[in-house]
């Protein structure tokens, strides 16, 4: 797998997650429509900003007691721990919870942050719930369906399979950029172009906002502006 510097991972992260899915639209026309997310998150920790890691991913389920031996349960939790600490890092997790009612119990929690962060992850992505919202382990962002306070019978049915999380289709290793607003899969094959997309819209957008701001703007202004091309 191709991998990006870590000059290209900081610059990335330097970007809001909807400045990159902008700049998808510039140099990866046919991303507009799909590969980011479309639910909205809970994200207990917005001061944190931006993460930009390769994915690690599972699923859950947690409203039935599995029909499992213990010892089972506990190779698949091992087998999937394995999975997050594989690298190339950094990395952030992805977890489905294909319950009917998907947060029914948390993964999630003080215990699995920190493990999590000692792995390598950057944070977690999830549909399901998460919960020690206090106690979590520093740093380690969150992007989940809702808050709750039961694990109930959660466990791990399947890791490094292909996810999907409000909308956001992820396989093993995509590339995924996140903050409160949402997450995006970055194709890796043009990840090193968005900064300069990103930047060359920011200047276009920054003509609109500083005219916006001027007493004499009105619309017809506006429509000289972006007859020019001003703007996105």
């Amino acid at each position: 797998m191709d991998l990006l510097t870590d000059e290209h991972l900081a610059a990335l992260r330097s970007l809001d997650t909807p400045t990159v899915c902008n700049a998808l639209e510039v140099v990866s026309p046919n991303r507009r429509g799909h590969g980011y997310t479309v639910q909205p998150f809970f994200c207990p920790r917005p001061e944190l900003g931006s993460m930009v890691g390769y994915a690690r991913t599972a699923t859950i389920r947690s409203m039935q007691a599995p029909d499992t031996s213990a010892a089972a349960a506990t190779e698949a939790r091992l087998s999937y721990y394995e999975h997050i600490g594989e690298g190339p890092g950094p990395t952030i997790t992805i977890i489905e919870d294909l319950d009917a009612i998907p947060g029914y119990g948390a993964w999630w929690g003080e215990v699995n942050t920190n493990i999590h962060k000692g792995l390598g992850s950057l944070g977690v992505i999830t549909n399901g719930s998460i919960r020690d919202l206090d106690d979590a382990a520093e740093g380690f962002a969150m992007l989940a369906g809702m808050s709750g306070p039961s694990h109930a019978w959660v466990r791990i049915e399947e890791h490094a399979v292909t996810v999907t999380v409000h909308g956001m289709t992820v396989s093993p290793g995509d590339l995924v950029h996140a903050d409160q607003h949402g997450a995006v899969v970055v194709p890796i094959e043009v990840a090193d172009q968005v900064p300069a997309a990103a930047a060359e819209i920011a200047a276009a957008e920054r003509i609109l906002i500083e005219a916006s701001a001027k007493p004499d703007f009105s619309a017809a202004t506006l429509r000289e502006l972006l007859g020019g091309g001003a703007g996105h």
